[in-house]
């Protein structure tokens, strides 16, 4: 069963807006809400510094949610070591009484590694911290010692405690790239992602992924594929939210009637999407969450039929 879910930016909101949102979306049916790892707007604008953090606003998630996953998509690599990931995530975990996803990503905006003084490296080598990165997450958060010795990270008879409520922790990896990013994926998620791509895009990478996965000896039935899609009613709306980007997003931008809309989530679930989750930024758009709910039948979903169907931990 395909599960619904809603990732919210962290970009010109407030934790009070936030709050109210996520309420609506778990009350919609929902069974996914997750938030972004950025210090700037997603805009790629130098001036465009209104964003929350990630892990504060993870725990809040958290804290403010009964049913939904809380998930993370994603923490860069790049100014989020794999040790303080874990650490924050299990601290999540427990918050959520075992309702945590945790993705990681190589990073993308520069803007706000230059803003910062934090490096950005090639993407060679950004690829290389995300496989070394991902491999010390997933044994701190599911075994209980850690040895590994790497060019940018290392962990040496780690411990990860208390543990996490969950006995798994799923663990995504984001991106689209062929050659390594959808093989690091093949290695080692639990989940994948993808945001703003066109149907038949997303049909394409996923292959690419079941091929890295036949390479590695892997299961791809083991990994769960999602996709971020944004909602945009308007050109406006969509210049709103996603700045100058706009353009780039668009061929993964949910648009039109009610009925275009459900047709074109029918192009991503025969894509294989296990899940899709619509991309949102303020000014949040209440009244479209709710009609695009009511459009797919979630708003009739019980809260216990969302959690069994939907929340349940994947393995």
């Amino acid at each position: 069963m395909t599960t619904f879910g809603v990732h919210t930016g962290l970009q010109q909101t407030s934790v009070s807006e936030l709050r109210s949102v996520w309420a609506t979306i778990e009350e919609l049916g929902f069974g996914w809400i997750s938030i972004w790892d950025h210090f700037y707007g997603a805009t790629g604008q130098p001036d465009d510094a209104d964003c929350l953090e990630a892990v504060a606003m993870h725990a809040a998630l958290a804290c403010s949610t009964r049913t939904v996953r809380c998930g993370s998509l994603v923490y860069s690599i790049g100014y989020r070591h794999p040790a303080v990931i874990a650490k924050a995530v299990t601290a999540v975990d427990h918050l959520s009484n075992g309702r945590a996803d945790v993705g990681l990503g190589a990073g993308w905006a520069e803007v706000e590694y230059s803003a910062y003084g934090i490096d950005f490296p090639k993407v060679g080598t950004r690829m290389d911290q995300l496989e070394e990165g991902v491999t010390i997450l997933r044994s701190l958060l599911h075994d209980d010692v850690t040895d590994f010795s790497g060019e940018w990270f290392s962990a040496s008879s780690a411990r990860n405690e208390p543990r996490p409520v969950q006995s798994h922790v799923p663990v995504w990896v984001g991106g689209g790239g062929e050659q390594r990013t959808l093989r690091i994926a093949a290695r080692h998620a639990d989940g994948w992602n993808i945001p703003f791509v066109a149907p038949d895009t997303f049909a394409h990478k996923r292959s690419v992924l079941h091929r890295h996965c036949d390479e590695v000896g892997r299961d791809p039935n083991e990994i769960r594929c999602a996709i971020n899609v944004g909602l945009a009613w308007t050109d406006a709306s969509l210049v709103h939210q996603f700045g100058a980007i706009a353009e780039y997003v668009r061929p993964g931008v949910l648009t039109g009637s009610v009925d275009e809309i459900v047709e074109r989530i029918g192009g991503y679930t025969d894509a294989g999407a296990d899940q899709v989750n619509l991309a949102l930024r303020a000014p949040f758009d209440v009244d479209a969450l709710a009609r695009f709910a009511d459009a797919l039948g979630l708003s009739a979903t019980s809260a216990a039929t969302t959690q069994s169907t939907s929340v349940e931990p994947q393995p």
